[in-house]
């Protein structure tokens, strides 16, 4: 079945500027707070949320088969199980309602007002029950980088880096949307030439440029994901920042890895942009520096070209934008990724998370961590309004935007926004 969703040419009956990142082309899918506090499944075109679980109850998805309640639930996580062949189906009717010549909805003003939704007028929510939550390390130029600070220049890559995409679990209950304040984490760290820990808030934190991949019901335990079916088990992708508070980490990470460091908060992008919107992005990921085993090759080295971009606003200052990378840098591409972590029967569940590790490029611009951009805090950051930054302050607002760009045709993820608190203070009886 083919996907009419794509056509560079198709334009809505809604109106938007050529920047948006979200023309008809792209339909995303989210969940947000309406103007009358119902929490219902969207799509999003221009600057306007759609409220599909509306557009269901109205009979627009009739030819559809879903069931009765597909879109008027809090998470899209049995949207996701329905699979691939849904998906198309609803974009491309989604795509059909909202073409320029259709007139079943733009004629019709009485359900236009309770389908469509200015975006100030809705409350973006966490799109999916998140069970799992797993963080590659994929970038080769970021984990060189880090490779090059804490060990030997000349051997900063371990040994089982080029072999397989290397991971940890991280933990799903602190993964939150845009636009939530986090407050700066405590915990225990060390300094220079002590040898006892002490406690108090993170001086060195910092974010992590990353994407992430939301899978679909994929395996049964003990049957793992061929690499050249992956992709069908993947309905979209996400901005993250997967936050990190680096003195934490460097104390706690030996022997079993990141822990409190990690897990205080993760941020991602509302939007679900999917697979099928990105296809006409597709570009090659880097070459293979060594031969990997047949499980890991998809004859097929893909990846999609996506431009990244990292600002940071002071309190009161304008935005800095201190970093421009891009996606298709990752070593170890999505498929790989997948068929990785279910080669030894791993089970896969709607609405898993799966970050991309930090992306870094080749150049000092494109680090897409503080730790890389200052070099460990010996290179500060200059931002707009004349000060500097090593690490992210109090206050200091992170904000990740991502897009595609090709010809007329742009699809974007939107953004991932947080501001940084204080540590939580509780409030005296």
């Amino acid at each position: 079945m083919a996907t009419k969703t794509n056509d560079p040419k198709r334009n809505s009956w809604i109106g938007y500027n050529r920047d948006t990142h979200f023309p008809i082309q792209n339909i995303p899918f989210g969940v947000f707070l309406t103007r009358d506090n119902v929490i219902t499944i969207g799509t999003r075109i221009g600057d306007y949320a759609i409220d599909l679980g509306a557009l269901q109850e109205m009979g627009y998805f009739d030819m559809v088969p879903l069931t009765d309640d597909m879109f008027m639930q809090d998470t899209l996580n049995d949207f996701i199980s329905d699979g691939k062949k849904t998906w198309r189906l609803v974009r491309n009717r989604i795509g059909d309602i909202f073409d320029k010549n259709n007139p079943e909805l733009r004629d019709h003003k009485e359900h236009r007002d309770r389908i469509i939704f200015a975006m100030d007028e809705v409350e973006m929510q966490l799109p999916v029950l998140i069970g799992d939550y797993t963080d590659f390390y994929s970038s080769k130029e970021h984990a060189t980088n880090v490779g090059t600070m804490f060990r030997d220049p000349d051997n900063a890559l371990l040994p089982n880096w080029l072999h397989m995409p290397v991971a940890y679990h991280g933990r799903s209950s602190s993964i939150i949307p845009s636009n939530i304040p986090i407050h700066r984490p405590q915990g225990q760290t060390i300094t220079a030439g002590s040898d006892q820990p002490v406690f108090g808030p993170s001086k060195l934190l910092d974010f992590e440029l990353e994407m992430a991949f939301i899978t679909t019901d994929a395996n049964s335990l003990g049957h793992p994901i061929p690499v050249k079916e992956a992709e069908d088990y993947i309905f979209g992708m996400v901005m993250l920042n997967d936050w990190s508070a680096r003195d934490i980490q460097k104390w706690e990470y030996v022997p079993l890895g990141p822990f409190l460091a990690k897990n205080f908060a993760s941020a991602i992008s509302p939007w679900i942009v999917t697979l099928e919107a990105l296809e006409p992005f597709r570009t090659e990921s880097p070459k293979r520096e060594r031969p990997v085993l047949d499980y890991l090759d998809s004859k097929k080295n893909s990846s999609f070209d996506i431009h990244l971009e990292v600002d940071i606003t002071p309190q009161q200052g304008r935005p800095t934008t201190v970093c421009k990378s891009n996606f298709k840098h990752l070593y170890w591409n999505i498929s790989q990724q997948l068929a990785h972590h279910t080669v030894n029967g791993c089970p896969v569940n709607s609405g898993d998370l799966m970050g991309s590790g930090t992306i870094s490029g080749p150049t000092p611009d494109s680090y897409g961590s503080m730790l890389e951009l200052s070099w460990r805090g010996e290179k500060p950051v200059q931002l707009n309004d004349g000060t500097e930054r090593r690490f992210i302050e109090d206050y200091d607002t992170v904000t990740m935007r991502g897009y595609c760009h090709k010809g007329d045709l742009r699809i974007g993820f939107g953004e991932v926004s947080n501001k940084i608190l204080p540590v939580y203070q509780p409030k005296s009886k």
